[in-house]
């Protein structure tokens, strides 16, 4: 019986072992991907650079990063307050959907941080007019954003 189980071992350490190595060798012919995980660059060229990808793939969705009011064309966040960030921090969202085939009609989830919970009424007059379908959602208010932004929208979005 001891022979029979070590033997049963011995065979499942090589089994993993194979798995193992075969996940990093397909991890080597492509930085960018991971199994069935892709993590994508910005498709603007200022922003290939940053420290985190501007939207991960895997399955059929894609995981954005967090969008805020900035005009990445000016580099700089937009004027006019809480409504003006969120139509841009929402435009930004739609650029990214746009390049990877999807739309603001298949986000599924939204999470929004406010840097004042007092801009809850105004924010949301702004983004109903962009989420007809009413993705889940989570608001906060958070003690500071990136840049001074007033918002910061991350979404996830069936493919």
């Amino acid at each position: 019986m001891k022979i029979i189980f070590s033997l049963c071992s011995v065979l499942l350490l090589c089994l993993v072992s194979c798995q193992t190595s075969n996940n990093n060798d397909n991890n080597n012919t492509n930085d960018n991907k991971s199994n069935d995980i892709t993590f994508h660059a910005s498709h603007l060229a200022e922003r290939q650079n940053t420290p985190f990808s501007a939207a991960v793939e895997t399955e059929n969705l894609l995981f954005l990063s967090g969008q805020i009011g900035k005009d990445h064309k000016k580099g700089m966040l937009v004027a006019g307050g809480i409504k003006a960030e969120t139509k841009q921090a929402i435009e930004n969202i739609k650029a990214v959907l746009a390049q990877h085939n999807s739309s603001l009609d298949r986000v599924v989830k939204c999470t929004v941080i406010l840097a004042d919970i007092n801009d809850f009424k105004d924010f949301n007059s702004v983004y109903v007019q962009y989420f007809p379908n009413k993705p889940a959602r989570t608001t906060f208010a958070a003690g500071g954003l990136a840049i001074g932004a007033k918002i910061e929208i991350d979404v996830i979005a069936a493919k």
